[in-house]
């Protein structure tokens, strides 16, 4: 594979973002070389996402138009990875014939040994180990000067929310080891990565099917790690959050104080009816718990507008239980129908039309909320962690609070990415907050 050159091309959420890197260096450890630039590329990967079926148009809209790559480039190889080839498998070689192998989520692995034996056979291959047998086995991280990186701690998922395909294509919950982890971010650390962010389906789960310890006892012992000055993590289900993680960063230096708790609804009816497994008070009284131990922590969510069955009285309560939360985002989404998921088969499926005007007034409402909240900070002086100049503006520089607010500011002094920088806040927005950096 030497002088060989790739382009992954990836869809989806972080898992599928840390996966992409691992498969990148498995590539280079080969001796490929990564490409931005699909025409020069020898090997293309599109690692894939099923969620939403928006997602999925977008990916065979890209799988059709590297067809001409193909047929220009004989040598070229196009796999698809990740959770659309899990749940796909060999029906896309049907669709489009022009891929040559197809590797699911529990099989990246594998990438380098079908690579090889794809240059020899010239066949399509398969590679669909079941979504729940067990943790993928361990790929070497990607190396390099990074500031910030994805450590996964978890895979799969257990929860079976109605609406939701994750769990059919990533399978059950598996913990990583958790030595494992520590070994990883501890060579992270040496590297001079300042910032992790750990990943899983459900963070908070860690540990429930190992005897290493739970997420609390994982984050204890990464806090200890020299030369870390960031560890964020996601996403949490609110069912799972408990006192003791709580507690667990109150008490710690580097564990980032922004709590993103997803609480897709905000009646109890459609929270029934999604398989959450809490109800909206037992949600605020756990939000309450959070703000008590940490007031100066931000809460963001995520929220589901059009679930089947949503009526104007379950919006209304949802809108109401916007205002009373007072998140500092969220993240909004019309309910997409994903074949396999319960929730497909519901009655009463919401109108587009409908989706669309209870989105817009959703958002109208967390927008001013958001706004209401940054215009707090104006005058006050936060901490950042610089990530560098903007895409923008070169001159002018972006970092991010423990709170993940995203801080803009004018470069005067010689900071550099990964400094911490303090910066007073002169005009707070809806979604970012610019000031005004304080040299010493």
């Amino acid at each position: 594979m030497a002088h060989s050159k790739y382009t992954i091309l990836t869809y989806g959420c972080q898992m599928n973002e840390s996966d992409s890197q691992r498969m990148g260096a498995q590539l280079e450890a080969l001796g490929s070389e990564k490409t931005n630039v699909l025409d020069e590329a020898d090997i293309i990967l599109l690692n894939t996402c099923c969620v939403r079926e928006s997602a999925e148009n977008k990916i065979y809209g890209k799988i059709g138009e590297i067809k001409h790559l193909k047929q220009r480039n004989h040598e070229l190889i196009f796999g698809i990875v990740g959770c659309m080839a899990q749940k796909e498998g060999d029906a896309l070689f049907k669709r489009a014939p022009h891929i040559d192998f197809v590797l699911g989520t529990n099989n990246i692995h594998e990438l380098n040994n079908i690579i090889t034996d794809i240059r020899l056979s010239h066949h399509h291959m398969t590679k669909l180990a079941p979504a729940d047998g067990g943790t993928p086995e361990e790929v070497a991280p990607p190396t390099g000067n990074s500031l910030s990186v994805w450590v996964p701690i978890m895979y799969g998922c257990n929860n079976f929310c109605t609406y939701c395909i994750v769990p059919y294509v990533r399978g059950r919950e598996h913990s990583r080891p958790m030595q494992a982890i520590l070994d990883e971010v501890e060579k992270y650390s040496q590297d001079g990565v300042k910032e992790i962010t750990l990943l899983g389906q459900n963070v908070n789960s860690y540990g429930k099917d190992s005897a290493d310890g739970d997420f609390a006892d994982l984050l204890y012992n990464l806090d200890k790690i020299t030369g870390l000055e960031r560890i964020r993590y996601m996403t949490s289900h609110p069912r799972d959050l408990n006192d003791k993680v709580i507690e667990t960063i109150k008490n710690s230096k580097h564990i980032c104080t922004h709590f993103h708790l997803p609480v897709q609804y905000g009646s109890n009816r459609i929270l029934k009816a999604m398989n959450r497994g809490y109800t909206v008070e037992s949600y605020q009284q756990l939000v309450q718990k959070i703000r008590a131990a940490i007031p100066d922590c931000s809460l963001t969510t995520d929220l589901i507008v059009g679930f089947p069955g949503e009526t104007d009285d379950d919006f209304q309560q949802m809108l109401s239980f916007l205002k009373q939360m007072r998140y500092d985002a969220a993240y909004t989404f019309l309910y997409s129908k994903r074949s396999g998921t319960p929730a497909a088969s519901m009655e009463n499926q919401v109108d587009d039309i409908v989706k669309k005007k209870r989105l817009a007034k959703l958002m109208a409402v967390q927008n001013e909320i958001s706004l209401q909240i940054n215009e707090t900070f104006i005058n006050k002086t936060v901490q950042v962690m610089v990530e560098g100049p903007s895409r923008t503006d070169a001159s002018v520089y972006t970092g991010r609070t423990s709170t993940n607010k995203l801080i803009l500011w004018q470069k005067c002094g010689t900071e550099k990415a990964g400094d911490i920088l303090n910066v007073k806040i002169t005009h707070p927005q809806t979604w970012i907050l610019k000031g005004e950096a304080q040299y010493a």
